[in-house]
């Protein structure tokens, strides 16, 4: 089970990854990940399939990574129509393990960063 904790590590290890306005991530000026509660409407959406706790938002490279994740591990990375067509996924942090966050993490970085800057991360693990 992730936490916010883990997820504010794992970012401040990713080259010029900041934090801002609360629980959110960005990257030269894009997002890459942040907190994103379900709004009423979700909620409904969801019924009882609706995860409790906090949720974080991430970008994924392109549609094809977001719905591999979400046929791959339906109890842990899941959607909603406010996010039909966006490459993003939804994440409750109590059912993701750390090892997959910093997975989900760094690939977001990866799909917002500079194209130089996710070079030489590349090239430097």
């Amino acid at each position: 089970m992730a936490t916010w904790d883990d997820v504010r590590r794992i970012a401040a290890s990713m080259p010029e990854l900041v934090e801002v306005s609360g629980v959110q991530w960005k990257v030269n000026g894009k997002l890459v990940a942040w907190e994103r509660p379900l709004r009423p409407k979700e909620l409904l959406e969801l019924g009882d399939a609706a995860p409790g706790g906090p949720i974080l938002c991430a970008k994924v490279p392109d549609l094809g990574a977001k719905e591999a994740l979400l046929a791959d591990d339906p109890d842990v990375y899941f959607t909603t129509a406010h996010f039909d067509g966006y490459s993003m996924v939804l994440v409750p942090l109590d059912k993701i393990t750390v090892p997959e966050l910093e997975e989900l993490i760094v690939e977001a970085w990866l799909s917002q960063a500079p194209k130089r800057l996710a070079k030489d991360y590349l090239e430097a693990r």
